[in-house]
């Protein structure tokens, strides 16, 4: 379908054609539509759907049919990064317009501050802002949301994962109670279903195939020790220049540098990202690897949703994610918009009964790829449940059985035996 069937004015027919886009995708099909004709809405769509076109186009519609230099609408996402994609596709859209936009998220200077104090007092068009940065500047009492008609939660379960739920119901009470809100998700778990029934009034759905890889991943395994992880990638990507971008997630921060540090022998074109730097730091660096002046990005899960970066080449899960999930949104990095890409996880003893958690989940069994000679042999795939206390999946508690056993063996009870 194209975009003008979807029943947009003329000014948002030629934003779009001016940003390169051609037919809706599914999400979009189903999703603008509903928005046009006022109507809250729940969407379920994994990222890399083209979800954030999916909610501006339609808002930027109604604005530019009436536009009132006020705070018309709300846009609510859980991470710097995503504030930041999406306030830069909001400018995209409305390069011919008067319409503005201004993010508003922590970890800046204080003239950041001023201006974000500026557009909340004054009023810009589009706020788009992490949870607990507005917060701060609504407990100073100056923010005016008098006229906000549009409230968007993008990556909604990602930030009640984070702890955001009660910050969010705080910043709806300081809203209108008669707008349009429009939550979009990449999964819908049941604290999501409780939250839209919180906030949103008769609510649409869109559900756009729920958390499953694209099929342009094409998903591979190596069975590995620890000490393989390294001189495994390094020979991934050593000598390779086909591969201009390669994308490496661990799961913690602390590990990201370590990373760094050991694949440096090997590759000099490469950085990580946590939220360990600061804000400045973070963005030059996301810069310098979506303009292929960095071939090789290690990263935390900060990255794994909602950051649009083009033509990744090779995702590796370092260490596989704490759930199926975050899987799913890793390897949605490559492969984006219809393009083909490679997802790589480095699978160890410790972390296969989680990797067939993951499996099953996405109904799939993921190629297991013998490693290189030179590296010798890795572990044999046994994906048994792990013992109680290193299990991080919720189930069967401390034993196959799912008989918790007693701490503490029982006296026998000699006190109505006879002595012999």
């Amino acid at each position: 379908m194209n975009f003008k069937e979807l029943g947009l004015n003329d000014q948002m027919l030629e934003a779009i054609s001016f940003m390169g886009f051609e037919k809706a995708t599914p999400v979009q099909e189903k999703a603008v539509p509903e928005i046009l004709a006022g109507n809250d809405l729940i969407a379920c769509a994994q990222t890399g759907t083209g979800k954030t076109a999916a909610f501006v186009l339609p808002v930027l519609n109604n604005l530019t049919k009436d536009h009132k230099h006020e705070t018309s609408v709300l846009i609510i996402v859980p991470t710097r990064e995503l504030a930041i994609q999406i306030d830069q596709a909001i400018q995209g859209f409305t390069y011919f317009t008067p319409v503005q936009s201004i993010p508003v998220y922590g970890g800046g200077g204080g003239s950041d501050w001023d201006s974000e104090k500026k557009a909340l007092t004054s009023g810009a068009d589009i706020i788009v802002a992490t949870p607990g940065r507005l917060i701060s500047h609504l407990n100073m009492g100056y923010v005016k949301f008098d006229s906000v008609k549009h409230l968007i939660l993008d990556e909604a379960d990602r930030m009640l994962d984070i702890g955001f739920y009660d910050d969010i119901i705080k910043i709806i009470n300081f809203l209108p109670k008669k707008r349009q809100t429009l939550m979009f998700s990449a999964t819908m778990p049941p604290k999501i279903r409780i939250l839209a029934s919180k906030i949103l009034t008769k609510p649409k759905e869109v559900s756009i195939e729920i958390s499953k890889p694209a099929e342009g991943v094409l998903q591979a395994a190596y069975l590995t020790y620890d000490t393989q992880k390294t001189p495994l990638i390094s020979s991934l990507i050593i000598n390779k220049p086909e591969l201009k971008s390669v994308l490496i997630f661990s799961s913690t921060k602390l590990k990201v540098n370590d990373i760094v540090r050991d694949l440096r022998k090997t590759e000099k074109n490469i950085q990580g990202i946590s939220s360990a730097l600061d804000q400045t730091k973070r963005e030059e660096v996301l810069s310098d690897f979506r303009s292929k002046k960095t071939r090789v990005l290690v990263a935390t899960d900060v990255l794994s949703r909602g950051i649009d970066i083009k033509d990744i080449d090779l995702v590796i899960n370092y260490d596989v994610p704490g759930d199926a999930e975050d899987y799913v949104h890793r390897i949605g990095r490559t492969a984006r918009a219809s393009s083909t890409g490679v997802a790589i996880t480095l699978v160890n003893e410790a972390d296969m009964f989680k990797f067939k958690r993951i499996e099953d989940f996405i109904e799939n069994e993921v190629m297991k790829i013998p490693l290189p000679h030179v590296l010798g042999e890795g572990p044999l795939w046994n994906p048994k449940q792990p013992p109680f206390g290193n299990n991080r999946f919720k189930g069967k508690g401390n034993n196959q059985s799912g008989k918790k056993k007693p701490f503490f063996k029982k006296k026998p009870d000699n006190r109505n035996k006879k002595k012999d």
